[in-house]
């Protein structure tokens, strides 16, 4: 197949996307595809042949990509882009997505896993992997998710959503409950979270999402053991148990892509029962906001021994170190083998 994997974009989770993208690309070409890897911000502006002959490129426009401990700054990236377009979609992307048999969204965050680009792809005609747009775009909001568990009886936190502005955080500083999770709305790769204990570091969790369009969901925060569980197809897919480095708060955007900040155990060590119970609850929220092919879903048992669902991600990492890739492989799938799968599911449709 004449596949393009689309990656990078335009969001805090890009660099993600990229090594995610590189990663497919290659795969992909291992199984005997004509993949080409597209930054969809940057495009093919740096392409000089005639599109019709990018599929046949020898390395399929694979990169050196690699992730490092901080965000990438957006700004420089839509500085260099030198058309200056206000388009999400950079030269070339959309034609040569449609001369594709299908696009393999290898997209992060807010910029592709929002439901924007499925809604897209849709109206052109444009076969993709992953969700559709319409539940894509429920499970990138925290806020829509929360009410989605609810409604199917998924256990979660207790929590609340604001919307604020500067002049408001003094007061909420007073009112809002301690220990507390504070979560921008549509942030993913722990981006836009933090963990305050205090209410100066309740104060500055609140200053600093305002970065984040100052839309928050805030749960309580609990102790315990951080897990996730993937789905993929009808099925889950055994547990990881993520244990950040000695002293780290949280298993934050350091500890999940930089080498050695965290330990992630695949099977976690839980009980047969547990891991039925979070894999029951995984494919019920999946299924509850109609999403396709496959997913993961982040939960925390806590010191008392309860599931608590928190989030769901419906493009998952696809980095040589993500979590996804892991679980396949604790079944037996290779990563190659995990592509393949999920472009089969996508496309079955």
């Amino acid at each position: 197949m004449d596949i393009i994997v689309l990656a990078g974009g335009l969001s805090p989770e890009r660099q993600v996307s990229l090594v995610s993208g590189q990663g497919i690309c290659r795969a992909l070409r291992s199984l005997g595809h004509r993949a080409v890897l597209v930054d969809m911000f940057l495009g093919l502006e740096s392409w000089e042949g005639d599109l019709k002959n990018i599929f046949d490129v020898p390395d399929g426009l694979c990169t050196q990509e690699e992730i490092r401990a901080e965000a990438p700054d957006l700004a420089a990236v839509r500085a260099s882009r030198r058309d200056r377009s206000k388009s999400l979609f950079g030269p070339g992307v959309l034609e040569v997505c449609r001369m594709a048999d299908a696009v393999f969204l290898g997209l992060h965050g807010e910029c592709g896993e929002d439901g924007r680009v499925q809604a897209a792809f849709d109206l052109l005609g444009i076969p993709y992997t992953g969700s559709g747009h319409l539940g894509s775009g429920m499970a990138m909001n925290k806020a829509v998710t929360k009410q989605v568990m609810e409604r199917a009886g998924i256990p979660t936190l207790p929590w609340r959503e604001l919307v604020y502005r500067a002049e408001d955080i003094p007061r909420l500083t007073e009112e809002l409950p301690l220990p507390a999770a504070v979560k921008s709305i549509n942030g993913g790769s722990s981006l836009g979270l933090a963990l305050p204990d205090t209410r100066e570091e309740l104060r500055r969790a609140l200053t600093e999402m305002l970065d984040y369009g100052g839309r928050v969901i805030v749960e309580r925060k609990v102790r315990g053991r951080n897990l996730t569980v993937g789905v993929l197809g009808d099925a889950y897919l055994p547990a990881v148990e993520m244990i950040p480095q000695e002293g780290a708060a949280y298993f934050d955007y350091a500890a999940k892509y930089q080498a050695g900040q965290s330990v992630e155990i695949c099977p976690a060590p839980i009980t047969p029962e547990q891991q039925k119970t979070i894999g029951e609850l995984a494919l019920k929220l999946h299924r509850a906001l109609g999403l396709r092919a496959y997913s993961r879903t982040d939960f925390m048992l806590d010191e008392e021994g309860r599931i608590w669902c928190l989030e769901i991600n419906t493009l998952p990492g696809m980095t040589p170190g993500s979590l996804l890739p892991k679980e396949a492989g604790a079944v037996g799938l290779s990563y190659p083998e995990l592509c393949q799968r999920i472009l089969d599911l996508s496309l079955s449709d």
